[in-house]
Parts: structure tokens; C-alpha cells; sequence
């Protein structure tokens, strides 16, 4: 049934929230509702520092407890605000190593009001996985999650994931033990990931997923230096030699000298040059392709692991495309009609399109029409902005400068140099050229259907004799104006023929 023009018909509301109580920090997100592609609607974390000390000591700071409990009941009170029922609280490796760890998951559990998992360290490194296959369209290599007091790694392929390992090397940890020496922390690191053989030694030539906030911390700083134009840490990648360079700066120098350390709480900058001699040790002994940056890690593996067989299976791209399709497009039901409508031209072009690109187009046809209630003037530079900041998960940044891109050339015309320079380059040659030719598609798309559905299965457009011929029905006639005619000679233009309106 065609949707009325203006509906907009959103997922239903079902929220949930996780608490995870980990060595350095404890935190609540609360998410919309359980899906392929969860949006969070709350997110906080306190600094408590659970696991300073504990592996000389052997007990939980007074004090980090304290804070921590105080975390937990204001968390609680926070998700009664947001009506949430269901809440998932996990704790890591400090509650799991200290000596009055179960005294304090007792009073952790009074205060957050529900029952808490302490986690094993192979299931930490197993939720850490499944965070990253939920994030990561098809990953292959091997997930590393670094918190305050341990690091995990495993290897993923796809949705597989195999045995991992932990150790104590987080942050905190490797404080505690150097005596607050990184110089020291090297030696110690390099024992400990003999361990880890079995997942270092598949590592060479994948992926190396970098799970944490030191990590993402460290990211973020890389960028300042590089002067990166997208500030969205997951799917930012790093050449490991280039890593290796930047990650041997952070050790020498005092961290207060690193570009936009503003960015990086105080309580975590002591932080930076451990996170930076793990990572750097796995880099050397693993010689993985690139290193990834993820935000999805433990609390999204369990998320994830919480789906039915069939939702874990969709693309979560396509899952988060497809939500804000339906909560800000004219007509939903036209983002399906174009997909459809493209994959017919696309099948008739000359030249392979891959199934990255395939997934890509439908991401953009899903995302074409989510900026048409902003001024008409700013409609391509408000979509940009949109692509570019959402919280999308299964793409990397390459990808995410061509959606970008695509949509903005729907509004703002297919000419290479209306593009902005920063995001072509982020593309790369190929993908900005089908970004081009997606964006002709659908600059004749919807001046013939005006964005409602079930219009262009009757204006099928394609290729013949040479020419881009858009076809349209005798009786619809009147649509095949000037304007028309124009888009589909500019869509021509972008695949090197001359273009023709066909009455039939």
C-alpha cells in the first residue's frame, strides 16, 4: 500500500541499557531497543579507577569504590528515569581479580538494583569479538580489547570467533606493576604475549581491531596529528608503520605535548604511553595489514549476542540506513523502489560492480532523501553532515565520504569540482566516481516520482543503442518535461553516452 505523503512510521520503543563495571571506568548506555543497528540514547561514564593498585595490593581502592557505588546508584536511578526494565550489568577484570572483589560486587549489586555477571577473561575476550562482528562488515583478524587492568585477543573471521586469551596488561595494571615506568611496561608486555602465539601468528597480513578508549584516545590524537578531517573513531585505519612512528612519539614525549590532548581526560592521559607500548608490541609481533579503531566492544557483543540467528545476520549499515529511511524520508517506500530501479541500470553498465559497492548503493538509495526537510539551499551540505556523523557501524571512512557523497550530488548536481576535496580524497578515485554516477541515478529518480513509491517500477531507465534512455508511459506522458530530459542526458554524461527520454 503507497505510504501517505509526510508519514513517517518509526521502530517501536523497547529500551534496554547495560552497566559495565571495568577497571578504569564505569559506565551506562542505554539503547533505544535491541536491533542490528542500536542507537544509544544515553550514554555516561565515571572515572573511578577500580583497578589502580590491585595487582600489588590485592584489594579494590577504598576510595575507587566509593566512587564506583555512588556511579551505580546514580545509574540506576537514571535508567528508572528513562523507564527501562531491562538492564545488563557486567563486571571485568578488577572486581574478578581483587580480594574484596566480592564485597564489592555485593554493595555494586544493592546499589545498581539488578544482578551482576562477572565476566571470565575468555568470555570478556568473547563479547569483545562479537562486538566487533557486530560493527565490522565481514572482519577477518584478530580483536584486541585493552581496559584499565587486562587485555584480551582473539581471532574473528566473519561471525566466528575463535578461543581467546587475557592478560594483565591493561593500563592500570602495567602502572602498578612499573612503578609508573612505560620503559619497564615494554619488558612485561613482551613476556605476557608469548601467551598469545596462537592468535599473533594468524595476525599477519588482516585486520587488527583495536577495542578500548586508550586505544580510541591514542586514535584520536593520531588524528589531530595527521590533521584527519572525519573525527568518527570507528573504522578509522592506521598503517602500521605509520602506527609505529606516532606510537614511539607517545612513549618519549610528556603527553601534555600531544596535539589536542585536551581531548583525553586527565585521568586517562597517564594512560596513553602503556595503551601506546601494548599496541605497539602486538604491532611488531603480529604484523597485521592495518590496525581498525572500534567503538563496539564488550557491551555491543552482548547486545548482539542477544539477537534471534536472523537479525544477527542482516547488515548493519543497511539496519541503520533502513531506520533513518523510515523516520526521515517523504516516503520510505521509495528508498526500496531505488534500489531495485539502480541495481537495472547497473546490472547493464560495462564493468564488474563489487559486493561492497552493491551494499554501498543501497545504503545511499536508503539515505537519499533524509535531507529534504532542510532548506533547499543547504539540502546537500545538511545530508553530508548527517552521513558523516551518524553513528553507522559496517562501514569504514572511505565508504562513509561516498554516501556522503552520492546524496550530495542528488541535490547539488554531478559535476566532479561541486565535490569537496576532503571527502573525495577520503572516497579515493573509484568510489567517488560511482559516487558520481549513484548521485545521476538519483537526480532522475525523484524529479519523476517526486520521492513517493511506487512510481518508478513504470520509468524503468537503462541503456540502449547506446544511449541512457529513461523510459516513461504514454500515459504519464507529461511527465517527460525539459527537466527530466536534462538529468538523464547529465546521467549520460557521467557514464560517457548521450542520454533520451522514451515515451512508450
Amino acid at each position: 500500500m503507497k505510504q501517505a505523503v509526510g508519514t513517517t512510521v518509526g521502530p517501536p520503543r523497547d529500551p534496554l541499557a547495560i552497566i559495565d563495571i571495568g577497571s578504569n571506568s564505569v559506565r551506562l548506555v542505554a539503547y533505544d531497543r535491541l536491533s542490528r543497528a542500536p542507537t544509544p540514547l544515553y550514554n555516561e561514564k565515571v572515572l573511578c579507577g577500580l583497578g589502580r593498585n590491585v595487582l600489588t595490593t590485592g584489594r579494590l581502592n577504598e576510595e575507587a569504590v566509593r566512587r564506583a557505588l555512588a556511579a551505580l546508584a546514580r545509574f540506576r536511578m537514571l535508567c528508572a528515569v528513562m523507564e527501562i526494565e531491562r538492564v545488563f550489568v557486567l563486571a571485568t577484570a578488577a572486581a574478578r581479580d581483587a580480594e574484596n572483589g566480592p564485597d564489592f560486587l555485593a554493595a555494586a549489586e544493592a546499589a545498581c538494583g539488578h544482578p551482576i555477571e562477572l565476566l571470565s577473561g575468555r568470555r570478556e575476550a568473547e563479547l569483545s569479538a562479537l562486538g566487533v562482528v557486530s560493527g565490522f562488515h565481514a572482519p577477518d583478524g584478530v580483536v584486541g580489547d585493552l581496559g584499565g587492568g587486562s587485555l584480551e585477543l582473539v581471532d574473528v573471521r566473519g561471525a566466528e570467533v575463535g578461543q581467546g586469551v587475557t592478560m594483565p596488561l591493561g593500563g592500570l595494571a602495567l602502572q602498578d606493576l612499573t612503578g609508573g615506568s612505560p620503559k619497564k611496561a615494554q619488558k612485561i608486555v613482551r613476556e605476557h604475549l608469548k601467551k598469545a602465539a596462537p592468535q599473533l601468528e594468524t595476525l599477519r597480513g588482516r585486520s587488527f581491531y583495536a577495542v578500548g578508549g586508550t586505544w580510541r584516545a591514542l586514535a584520536r590524537l593520531h588524528q589531530a596529528a595527521r590533521a584527519y578531517p572525519l573525527h568518527v573513531m570507528h573504522g578509522y585505519t592506521v598503517e602500521p608503520s605509520d602506527e609505529l612512528n606516532f606510537l614511539e612519539v607517545v612513549e618519549r614525549v610528556d603527553a601534555a605535548l600531544l596535539a589536542d590532548v585536551e581531548s583525553v581526560s586527565e585521568a586517562r592521559r597517564p594512560l596513553l604511553a602503556y595503551g601506546a607500548v601494548v599496541l605497539e608490541e602486538i604491532l611488531r609481533l603480529g604484523r597485521p595489514r592495518e590496525v581498525a579503531i572500534s567503538a563496539s566492544g564488550v557491551r555491543e557483543g552482548l547486545l548482539y549476542e542477544l539477537l534471534d540467528r536472523e537479525t544477527r545476520a542482516a547488515d548493519p549499515l543497511l539496519a541503520a540506513a533502513s531506520e533513518l529511511n523510515a523516520l526521515r524520508a517523504r516516503s520510505p517506500g521509495h528508498a526500496t523502489d531505488l534500489i531495485a530501479w539502480t541495481d537495472r541500470f547497473v546490472a547493464e553498465l560495462d564493468g564488474p560492480e563489487t559486493a561492497d559497492e552493491r551494499r554501498l548503493r543501497h545504503a545511499a538509495c536508503l539515505l537519499s532523501d533524509i535531507g529534504w526537510r532542510a532548506h533547499p539551499d543547504y539540502r546537500g551540505g545538511h545530508s553530508i553532515d548527517v552521513i558523516t556523523q551518524a553513528p553507522f557501524v559496517g562501514i569504514d571512512h572511505p565508504g562513509r565520504a561516498y554516501l556522503a557523497l552520492a546524496v550530495y550530488f542528488r541535490h547539488e548536481g554531478v559535476a566532479p569540482e561541486k565535490a569537496s576535496p576532503i571527502l573525495r580524497n577520503l572516497a579515493g578515485p573509484r568510489l567517488f566516481e560511482r559516487a558520481r554516477l549513484v548521485g545521476g541515478l538519483l537526480r532522475v529518480a525523484f524529479p519523476t516520482s517526486a520521492g513517493m513509491a511506487a512510481i518508478l517500477p513504470r520509468l524503468p531507465v537503462g541503456i540502449a543503442e547506446g544511449r541512457v534512455v529513461l523510459t516513461v508511459p504514454s500515459d504519464w506522458r507529461s511527465l517527460a518535461g525539459d527537466r527530466v530530459l536534462n538529468r538523464v542526458r547529465g546521467l549520460g554524461r557521467v557514464v560517457g553516452l548521450d542520454g533520451r527520454v522514451e515515451v512508450v
